[in-house]
């Protein structure tokens, strides 16, 4: 064999050997889009590490199509515009193939344009108002069919209720959430009168004088409950001043939508016994699942005293559901596993299964859970099996015509069923 064809061959194999590495090196990117710092960093870093431990689990298993997983994570910091600039990062510079993230409505509204923009896929876990559906997001977490209304349903049925504070944080989320409760209370015969609104800033820490005026509403013989849809830090000062002012479980229920074992961590429970919270999971739930759940938890994050919350599961549900439609898919490709992810079925921690379905919501069941001293929840009220969520709110004008639909042949977020056409609204 002469020269030239020596090195010809051993120029291909190289050549060939450069591509096997690289091959071998590829991996599924999967972003994490979550504040580790700034006023929502008591929520969004527990999901952030779930994430992390869902990617180790899933390689522990092979991966997904022969690849390893490998977890890109950013920081958006609790500051909303900055959702959309770190999802940009993921997506052009970081190059992920799908996107785990954000807690608050507005920082999922200021990286939807973003993700509708690059065509990048993402999976938002947490509790919100409805009225959306985008093709590159999966809701995991409640709509408000699935929450705030079965809450108010419960208070009213159960406890008797007849005032209502709506209490919230100032954004996008509590302001719409607020505006279905009191449509619904309205529809329900409540009068303006017996309807209380208030907002605070993010952080906000001085309670005082919401908390009387809180007293002073309840305090006019009848049955009074606060519906709290505060988020992050806000929440530990809000829960103390209730306490200092002697409002209990019995004077003025508090059911929050907020607020979970992650919360409840780093506050003293004890005068907060029989307030409440409405959600899809509770830790507290005995099923085999949740036990095998709590412990892989525990052993992740190396710790007995950390806790899970619905958020976490939220997570948990979509992720798999993600890895299911990718093996489907046979690729990681948005627009093949968006539509593989219709269908998908995962075990909910809580006993049934969840299903994705056609409007990118889940049907999931619906919890309330009083608050215990050790700051775990028991279950007061469970729904008779799963609710479909459903991304338009029966109660609002603009909205009860409106449908999710994003199979063929509607393929819409905004499906108005009265003028059969999409997005108008």
């Amino acid at each position: 064999m002469n020269l030239k064809k020596i090195l010809k061959i051993s120029a291909l194999s190289l050549s060939v050997a450069t591509a096997m590495a690289a091959q071998a090196g590829d991996t599924i990117k999967v972003g994490v889009l979550h504040s580790l710092s700034g006023s929502m960093a008591i929520s969004e870093t527990t999901l952030k590490d779930t994430v992390l431990m869902m990617v180790e689990e899933q390689n522990k298993k092979g991966g997904l199509l022969g690849k390893e997983l490998e977890a890109v994570v950013v920081d958006p910091a609790s500051n909303w515009p900055m959702f959309a600039e770190k999802a940009r990062e993921l997506l052009t510079t970081e190059e992920v193939d799908v996107i785990f993230g954000s807690w608050t409505s507005v920082s999922r509204k200021s990286a939807l344009p973003v993700l509708e923009e690059l065509n990048g896929l993402m999976f938002y876990p947490v509790q919100y108002e409805g009225e959306e559906s985008s093709k590159n997001i999966f809701y995991t977490g409640a709509a408000p069919n699935q929450q705030a209304i079965p809450a108010v349903d419960y208070l009213m049925d159960e406890l008797e209720v007849e005032r209502w504070v709506l209490a919230g944080t100032d954004y996008v989320y509590p302001r719409t959430t607020n505006k279905i409760l009191k449509a619904y209370l309205k529809s329900k015969g409540v009068a303006d009168k017996d309807i209380m609104v208030n907002y605070t800033p993010f952080s906000h820490s001085d309670w005082q004088s919401i908390v009387s005026d809180v007293k002073k509403f309840g305090s006019e013989g009848k049955k009074t409950a606060v519906v709290s849809t505060i988020n992050g830090d806000a929440n530990v000062p809000f829960y103390k001043e209730l306490s200092n002012q002697g409002v209990t479980s019995e004077t003025i229920p508090v059911i929050a939508f907020s607020v979970g074992e992650e919360e409840l961590s780093g506050i003293d429970t004890g005068p907060l016994v029989g307030h409440m919270a409405a959600w899809n999971y509770f830790q507290s739930v005995e099923t085999d699942a949740n036990e095998a759940f709590v412990e892989n938890w525990k052993s992740f994050i190396k710790s007995d005293e950390r806790v899970t919350n619905d958020p976490m599961e939220a997570t948990y549900i979509g992720f798999q559901m993600w890895a299911q439609a990718v093996v489907d898919a046979g690729t990681t490709d948005v627009d093949a596993v968006e539509k593989a992810m219709i269908g998908q079925e995962v075990k909910n921690l809580t006993g049934g299964t969840a299903v994705m379905n056609k409007n990118h919501h889940l049907s999931k069941p619906v919890l309330i859970g009083e608050i215990q001293e050790d700051g775990q929840f028991e279950v007061v009220f469970e729904t008779d099996g799963v609710v479909p969520g459903d991304a338009w709110s029966d109660y609002l004008p603009g909205s009860m015509d409106m449908i999710a639909d994003w199979t063929s042949p509607v393929e819409c977020g905004n499906y108005n069923t009265k003028t059969k056409s999409c997005g108008s609204k």
